[in-house]
């Protein structure tokens, strides 16, 4: 459903106008009608949700691991950051990398992926994001049947990456943790990778 934009009892005429939600949520089709939304913006359990400022921490990230798994996957599949992964009407969360079919990619106007053509999903975890990338989305993803699943921090007052490899348990439909990696990630699933994690803050 498609809403148009209402404005709240304001004093300021330099206030934003939000977007009144309708009262049983926004749903996937408004994420491409709705106008003047903010880049990035998700939408979890009907809720739109916007991004804040990132830190250089997880820009780095996103650009080490998308170049990094550019440079590894094979050519069933193509890398992707920050576009939503549809999931259901009233889910549509944005991973900051992942991994799809490559038949699953379409024309330069495409802004979103079927959670089914998805392989693996990372999300680097911000102050603001924290509970929705370690708690809220991991779940989110596993019950859709995402198999693979990385979550990268910042660990200590240098701000080293530490990545968590989880793969999706087939019976409980729950990710694992299969692995903690600090300095170098290397995997043999989804595909074999080898990424030097220490290049976060080097060239890229």
């Amino acid at each position: 459903m498609t809403a148009e934009p209402t404005t709240r009892p304001t004093t300021s005429k330099s206030a934003p106008t939000w977007p009144v939600p309708p009262s049983e949520g926004w749903t996937v089709d408004d994420l491409d009608t709705l106008p003047d939304l903010p880049p990035h913006t998700e939408l979890i359990d009907g809720s739109l949700v916007f991004v804040s400022p990132q830190r250089r921490f997880h820009n780095r990230m996103i650009r080490l691991l998308t170049n990094g798994l550019d440079a590894y996957v094979p050519s069933t599949h193509e890398v992707y950051n920050e576009m939503n992964v549809v999931i259901d009407r009233r889910n549509a969360p944005e991973p900051d990398v992942f991994v799809v079919h490559a038949e699953a990619v379409g024309g330069p106007t495409q802004t979103s992926f079927p959670v089914a053509d998805v392989v693996l999903a990372v999300e680097v975890v911000s102050p603001e994001s924290e509970s929705r990338d370690r708690d809220t989305k991991p779940h989110k993803y596993a019950a859709a049947g995402i198999e693979h699943f990385w979550l990268v921090e910042m660990e200590g007052k240098e701000g080293h990456p530490v990545v968590r490899v989880y793969e999706r348990d087939p019976v409980t439909k729950v990710y694992t943790c299969t692995g903690v990696h600090r300095d170098r990630l290397k995997l043999e699933v989804p595909f074999p990778l080898d990424i030097d994690l220490s290049k976060v803050y080097g060239t890229l």
